[in-house]
């Protein structure tokens, strides 16, 4: 990193009144694009870049950037509020930041999101300025073989964590959703799968359908269900955690920055991966495993910093190989080439102030996330005094609409109600509703690799298994999968009985 290449940039930005207003307003942007289920980061950063067409390269990044920063933050408020996440990526938050809502602690989970979410930004930004172009070429040792395992392993991590006793469960729910990915056109030959003579179905289930269905129509079915009236009373005496509070949490944020960084770098993973590895690796890591899911601060505040981290990861091969870490970062790619930029290993060499101007750019974006976020906080606290059934009507409005808005087709809506059947089903058989929609989310990357990868394999299965990082990955899965089974079960007892004997 040059220091004083990178000073200048940001002195330039910071003197430019157009860019500052720029900035703040893609940030209002996309913390309500974040905030409202259904309408995401990628939406958000679409719908901006064709408002943006006309102006110059630096002031439409500058409006693209806050509006990524914003909505990836802005996802935790109605998934700390309502139980439902405003983007993908906030599905693990739900798990401790509802029920420290619950405890009548929102104004400080909030709080503690919006720290974590900066404290992960600016990691993955300094990631970014420091080793773009090293970090850019490990994404470059990931093949069709490790896609697939990846793809597995977020499955089987989230099912893990959200079935509770009963981890099974979660894995049957994850599966059900690699399943329901497969309905329609397969991504490799286009021959239509399980659509039933249908052409709604050629294309298959859109993903914020089903992602507004599964959580935000499941919770009003729960919610309508209970015959007591639930208001929720929080307290509003800080909002702004204590800078002892969060040096107490320094390794989870320092290990959950380091985990989202390098998931981000992994081209086609994205945000949602990056939160819930990182929300597994503090369960485990923690001293009180038994609080995660019922409140427990030191998962809420991993779960933000990984997923806000994988921002800056998921640019790193965007502007070193041309190639996006995520689908916020393909928009924010299109737009660049847009523009006139050409990302990829020539821009150092032909445009070097362009990797300035986005790393000024994303620390401006942070600031402004940061301070509206802030701001609001007190406010949509009281959210929380309405009675939830009163407020349940409105929530129904806004996941119509943000299904309806992606294509203008009333299908879409269908499929919302549908699979918020699906998701109220389950979650009254006990199942979780985290591990169906990201095995839904995942589910063409593991069905599109697996295939590719036997095709260029020849049928053999054996690189699945053999290639350096897939042997890794496996055995990641392996270890998951038999540490939450009878198999994990016996050999902690049998480690336990060998310790006793040493330490008595």
């Amino acid at each position: 990193m040059n220091p004083l290449a990178f000073l200048s940039e940001l002195a330039a930005l910071v003197t430019d009144p157009r860019i500052l207003v720029l900035v703040l307003i893609g940030a209002q942007v996309g913390i309500i694009f974040g905030m409202l289920p259904g309408l995401t980061a990628t939406m958000a950063m679409s719908l901006l870049t064709g408002l943006t067409f006309s102006l110059p390269a630096s002031q439409a990044v500058a409006v693209l950037l806050g509006a990524y920063v914003g909505a990836i933050t802005g996802g935790s408020r109605s998934a700390v509020l309502l139980n439902i996440p405003g983007t993908p990526a906030q599905a693990a938050v739900c798990l401790d930041g509802f029920p420290l809502a619950m405890q009548g602690r929102a104004a400080e989970a909030i709080g503690l999101a919006v720290t974590a979410s900066t404290l992960g930004t600016l990691f993955g930004v300094a990631m970014l300025a420091l080793f773009a172009p090293l970090l850019g070429q490990v994404a470059l040792n990931f093949g069709t073989w490790e896609f697939f395992w990846l793809a597995v392993f977020g499955v089987v991590i989230a099912g893990s964590l959200t079935g509770g006793e009963d981890p099974i469960k979660g894995w049957l729910a994850g599966t059900l959703g690699l399943l329901l990915a497969t309905v329609g056109q397969d991504g490799i030959h286009a021959y239509p799968r399980f659509t039933l003579g249908r052409v709604e179905l050629q294309a298959g289930f859109a993903l914020i359908p089903v992602l507004v269905g599964a959580y935000g129509v499941s919770e009003m079915l729960t919610v309508l269900r209970r015959s007591e009236r639930i208001v929720i009373h929080t307290r509003l005496e800080r909002v702004l955690p204590r800078v002892r509070e969060v040096l107490r949490h320094r390794w989870h944020i320092l290990r959950s920055g380091l985990i989202g960084t390098f998931v981000g770098i992994v081209p086609g993973v994205g945000e949602d991966i990056a939160s819930w590895v990182s929300y597994d690796v503090a369960r485990r890591t923690s001293r009180h495993p038994e609080w995660f899911g019922k409140g427990s601060v030191e998962g809420l505040i991993a779960a933000e910093t990984g997923d806000n981290a994988c921002i800056g990861g998921a640019c790193i091969p965007v502007l070193t190989l041309g190639v996006p870490g995520s689908a916020p970062a393909a928009v924010l790619l299109a737009a660049l080439t847009i523009h006139g930029l050409k990302p990829g290993p020539l821009l150092v060499l032909q445009h070097p102030e362009t990797i300035w101007q986005v790393v000024a750019l994303f620390l401006l974006a942070t600031l402004a996330v940061f301070v509206l976020s802030l701001t609001l906080v007190r406010p949509m606290v009281r959210i929380l005094l309405i009675p939830r059934e009163a407020l349940m009507p409105v929530v129904f409005v806004l996941c119509v609409v943000g299904s309806f808005a992606i294509s203008a087709r009333l299908f879409d809506v269908w499929v919302m109600l549908a699979f918020g059947v699906l998701g109220f089903a389950l979650r009254e058989m006990g199942y979780p509703v985290a591990p169906l929609v990201l095995g839904f989310i995942l589910g063409p990357m593991a069905d599109d690799n697996l295939r590719r990868g036997l095709s260029l394999a020849g049928g053999e299965v054996t690189p699945f298994l053999t290639r350096p990082i897939s042997a890794v990955l496996v055995g990641l899965v392996l270890v998951t999968v038999l540490s939450r089974t009878a198999v994990g079960a016996w050999v902690r007892r049998l480690w336990d009985r060998q310790r006793r004997p040493a330490l008595a």
